[in-house]
């Protein structure tokens, strides 16, 4: 399963499911350590900032970090739960789980794993950069960006509370 968290979550989340593999989608300047119990190369560390378009000093998601992400998911075995996390739980993370929902379930309806990202997570907000590279480098045609149109923004909040986002 894959399971979605706050930075402040990690630790608690790795621990609690048994993940053995963890993504991190965060700022270049926030270090955060491989958590224990996961081995380093099971660690993908993506570091950009929570924007859609380019702002000057900051880092955008590019076609680059998502290509690796794809590929990190990809090569997971699934026998252990994956954990996604970003600075909040709410936008990159939850961007990521339905990007690697999508990528994992290739038949699956783009428009039913939005929904299912809203049921599980009323606070998500995927980022729109990292939907719509991945729609693109899935071959999706434009379905996962209106379907995460579709579900709107999500309750504000400061953190999102972790949840799991089913794969099969």
């Amino acid at each position: 399963m894959l399971h979605v968290c706050s930075l402040s979550k990690l630790p608690e989340t790795v621990a609690a499911t048994g993940a053995k593999s963890v993504v991190t989608l965060i700022n270049a300047e926030m270090h955060v350590p491989t958590p224990e119990g996961i081995v380093p190369e099971q660690h993908l560390n993506l570091s950009f900032n929570d924007i859609v378009d380019p702002v000057d000093g900051l880092v955008p998601a590019s076609e680059q970090h998502i290509e690796q992400f794809l590929t990190f998911i990809q090569g997971w075995d699934r026998q252990a739960p994956l954990v996604i996390h970003c600075w909040a739980g709410i936008s990159r993370s939850t961007a990521g789980a339905y990007v690697a929902a999508c990528a994992l379930n290739p038949e699956a309806d783009e428009y039913q794993l939005a929904e299912l990202l809203r049921t599980r997570s009323p606070s998500a907000t995927p980022n729109a950069r990292i939907v719509a590279m991945g729609d693109r480098l899935l071959g999706r045609e434009g379905r996962m960006i209106d379907a995460i149109r579709g579900i709107g923004r999500g309750a504000n909040a400061f953190e999102g509370t972790p949840f799991v986002m089913p794969i099969d």
